[in-house]
């Protein structure tokens, strides 16, 4: 068990265009609209890499930028969880695309935007940290790997931890065996005291025995698919100022229990 205070937050999904709009939509305090994402430009990046990096890379650094500005913390004094479900999908398929090709020549670029650390990576050397980071994957539990390390890491080391969640949808063929059907970017920063700046109280534990995520009926169903949005039934009762029990998926024979509080 290990208790945590949530300092900011970082979104970005279909309609839900910043931390700001989504805790309107999920206290109730405004209708959910979908609006396809637009492209992030996160300005942590210089502009070559931004060019250059591949869209996960874009997404979680954006959502991390919005988390930090809505902090009094500083880039660089944070460790970093990065968890993905499938990484890069589309340089993924480019690879594949190239390697099916008479002439095999990937990429260094793409090459190197293919490894699963490849955002964690452009976080860490764009924001000069040098605390450690980790870049997980669990499959439709990446939410809930990552969300234990960084529980693990600030109970053990008593440093403030950015937990970065995303999911963007694979292209055909892949997308068949893989549905993702929208992108969705999560960013929490957490610490081990409260500050000026907390937003809620978290006590993560696991617990035996399934159970599944209650998703909000806000938000579109489709949206559900990404496995970052198991993130989005704490940042509900986070909006509505709810002290809750939320559980969350995770293994075939647990799951995780968040007790919320304000």
């Amino acid at each position: 068990m290990s208790v945590l205070y949530l300092q900011a937050v970082g979104v970005l999904g279909p309609g839900l265009a910043g931390w700001h709009e989504t805790r309107r939509i999920l206290g109730d305090e405004a209708a959910y609209c979908y609006t396809p994402a637009a492209r992030p430009n996160p300005e942590t990046l210089p502009p070559n890499e931004r060019r250059r990096s591949a869209k996960t890379v874009l997404w979680a650094v954006a959502v991390a930028e919005e988390a930090l500005r809505g902090s009094d913390f500083q880039p660089a004094e944070v460790a970093t969880v990065f968890t993905s479900s499938s990484g890069d999908g589309e340089t993924l398929h480019q690879i594949c695309e190239v390697l099916a090709a008479p002439v095999r020549e990937v990429s260094p670029t793409r090459f190197h935007n293919s490894v699963h650390n490849a955002p964690a990576g452009y976080w860490s050397i764009a924001s000069g940290s040098r605390l450690p980071s980790v870049a997980l994957c669990g499959y439709d539990a990446s939410f809930g790997v990552g969300l234990l390390e960084a529980a693990a890491q600030i109970h053990a080391d008593d440093a403030p931890v950015l937990l970065v969640a995303y999911d963007l949808p694979y292209p055909e063929p892949l997308h068949t065996v893989r549905t993702i059907a929208e992108p969705l970017a999560i960013a929490l920063l957490f610490s081990r005291a409260p500050r000026s700046c907390t937003i809620g109280r978290w006590r993560v534990e696991l617990a035996d025995g399934a159970a599944a995520t209650r998703f909000p009926a806000a938000l579109p169903s489709q949206l559900m698919t990404n496995p970052a949005a198991h993130a989005l039934p704490l940042l509900a009762a986070v909006a509505c100022g709810a002290s809750e029990s939320v559980p969350i998926a995770y293994l075939e024979a647990s799951h995780l229990r968040v007790e919320v509080r304000p």
